[in-house]
């Protein structure tokens, strides 16, 4: 699995850090939604499902976590620890976010407006429309 982290370009001076984004230059897609999680509890885990048609960008803009990514066949951790770094997440990844730090700040820029029925949220599902193979190794 080739797992895209995305490092943005910040302008800066003695005044601080400024990182602009703009979609289809620094976002390989039109962003329709954005939204953010903060005052994440400890040993708390997000996530836990993929999108069918969903496009994600995210970026820890302050504190860390880590994302689990995983296509059904080959699973990747990608820490977020700098607020110039983000990690895609294309369709079809099962995604969970932990290890948040007490400052944490995920920003999640999406390709979508909400759609409950773009969701998958079980894992099996999930599998099933992947083709991937079951623990079993049945498809």
């Amino acid at each position: 699995m080739q797992v895209v982290k995305y490092v943005f370009q910040p302008h800066g001076d003695e005044r601080g850090q400024l990182i602009a984004l703009e979609e289809h230059a620094d976002i390989p897609f039109e962003i329709k939604r954005v939204y953010y999680m903060y005052d994440t509890a400890e040993g708390v885990h997000r996530g836990f499902h993929a999108h069918k048609e969903l496009e994600q960008i995210l970026i820890s803009v302050h504190g860390s976590c880590k994302v689990l990514l995983d296509n059904g066949r080959e699973k990747k951790v990608v820490p977020l620890e700098r607020p110039y770094e983000g990690v895609y997440v294309s369709s079809g990844m099962w995604r969970e976010m932990y290890d948040f730090s007490p400052d944490a700040v995920l920003l999640v820029l999406a390709s979508e407006p909400y759609d409950e029925a773009d969701y998958i949220r079980d894992y099996d599902e999930f599998l099933r429309s992947v083709g991937a193979k079951g623990e079993d190794g049945d498809e």
